[in-house]
């Protein structure tokens, strides 16, 4: 992933096609030792293809793919009624306390 992402770093900065030793500056500037076979086998993988071109195509692979986000959907309701349900008897209780406080004070204000 950092050969990737060196590579990618490069492709902004106006490099259409880094070479090896491009992505081994990047990597170096930070302190990052860059593997020789990995960032090999990038290359040759990613020679004479345009980035762009390929981060669409991946996009548009990704978006097919189920997420799994319909499942979480019914325990999360489920939550949210138990956590209605209790905020329901809450205002129950501080409606009982205004009632309870109210006669505390005899029917006189401080501030009547």
């Amino acid at each position: 992933m950092k050969h990737l992402a060196a590579y990618l770093l490069l492709g902004l900065g106006g490099n259409t096609s880094p070479s090896a030793s491009d992505i081994k500056k990047v990597l170096d500037s930070v302190g990052i030792e860059a593997d020789d076979d990995r960032l090999d086998s990038l290359i040759s993988e990613l020679k004479g293809k345009d980035i762009n071109e390929l981060i669409a195509e991946g996009s548009s692979k990704l978006a097919s793919v189920p997420s799994g986000g319909s499942g979480g959907g019914a325990a999360a309701a489920g939550g949210a009624a138990a956590g209605g349900a209790a905020a329901a008897e809450e205002k129950e209780e501080e409606k009982e306390e205004e009632k309870e406080e109210s006669d505390d004070d005899m029917g006189f204000g401080l501030f009547d």
